[in-house]
């Protein structure tokens, strides 16, 4: 199911917060998903790729490897989806770290899908910053 997409050019949007772009590839192979969240960052300047490989809707293999951004541009399949803060990555990195536990032996979907959201942030009302 697809997210509505944000627009990244208003600062105000995100109350004046430094955000970082998040992508998103989802590859299917042999009853198997592979779905990759990365996040570019500027200090230092890399992408770190977390990767989930589910089996039949069961986190079978999570890890994280960092790239170049060179690197990174060599790679098909990645989509802009949003821009997020630190903070929220933060919040996805902790997430992900309990699923990966949690979701070892039971089906997850939902658990992960809930997960990527964390990534959107929410359209701040002017004066709520």
């Amino acid at each position: 199911e697809d997210v509505p997409s944000q627009t990244f050019d208003n600062k105000d949007y995100f109350c004046g917060k430094e955000t970082f772009p998040v992508y998103e590839s989802i590859f299917t192979e042999e009853g198997e998903t592979i779905r990759k969240i990365a996040i570019e960052t500027e200090k230092p300047p890399q992408i770190e790729i977390h990767v989930w490989t589910i089996k039949k809707g069961i986190l079978h293999h999570f890890y994280v490897e960092k790239l170049s951004k060179r690197e990174f541009e060599g790679l098909p399949y990645f989509k802009l989806i949003t821009r997020t803060t630190l903070s929220q990555w933060k919040i996805f990195s902790e997430g992900e770290a309990q699923i990966s536990q949690m979701c070892e032996s039971r089906v997850c979907r939902t658990e992960l899908e809930d997960l990527v959201k964390v990534l959107y942030l929410e359209k701040s009302e002017k004066g709520h910053c």
